[in-house]
């Protein structure tokens, strides 16, 4: 985000805070999408996602209050959602109906067709591969690679020592390394 649109999120929460609906409702048309996104690399199935990130700001607005400012709305907001993804991921609904599901919240490609493909292939492969790491070890990985947050930002937003952060973190990225091995993929 921009210093300008992380002032202009604050100003919305404040307003929400005090009871403003409207500056929620832009709140959300804001932050929906990076939060589908997140649920999305998180759960691997784009309707739960959907849900989720509905769950998530249903569940940030009743709690607005309690948001105190220590960390970034964003980052109060992505703890929410990461903590909602991993509780759908232990759920035993989720076991018996887990899919695969390749649909992503992705940014345009002006490349061509043949780069196109191999983006679309290494994309599906490091989803393939986010979805067998365990629970935290892929909220870490998707918080610092994807949202680029720091290990301290992902630690306050999971609640985790430090360590264990960076210790999810490095499991992570040696099993992406063992799995890019397996894969054939080339730097």
């Amino acid at each position: 985000m921009t210093l300008e649109t992380n002032r202009q999120l604050e100003d919305l929460v404040a307003k929400a805070k005090s009871g403003n609906k409207a500056a929620y409702s832009e709140i959300v048309r804001m932050m929906m999408r990076p939060v589908i996104a997140l649920t999305h690399r998180m759960v691997r199935d784009r309707e739960a996602a959907i849900d989720l990130a509905q769950d998530t700001f249903v569940t940030a607005w009743e709690k607005l209050s309690s948001f105190r400012g220590d960390s970034k709305f964003e980052t109060w907001l992505f703890t929410i959602a990461t903590n909602k993804s991993i509780n759908y991921l232990n759920s035993a609904a989720r076991r018996t109906t887990e899919r695969l599901d390749d649909v992503t919240v992705s940014r345009v490609s002006n490349s061509n067709p043949e780069d196109d493909m191999l983006q679309g292939e290494l994309r599906s492969g490091v989803m393939e591969f986010m979805k067998g790491l365990p629970g935290q070890q892929r909220a870490v990985f998707n918080l610092r690679f994807y949202h680029q947050m720091t290990f301290e930002e992902i630690s306050n937003a999971l609640g985790k020592a430090l360590g264990t952060v960076k210790t999810h973190y490095r499991e992570a990225v040696k099993k992406l390394r063992e799995h890019a091995l397996a894969k054939g993929w080339t730097p």
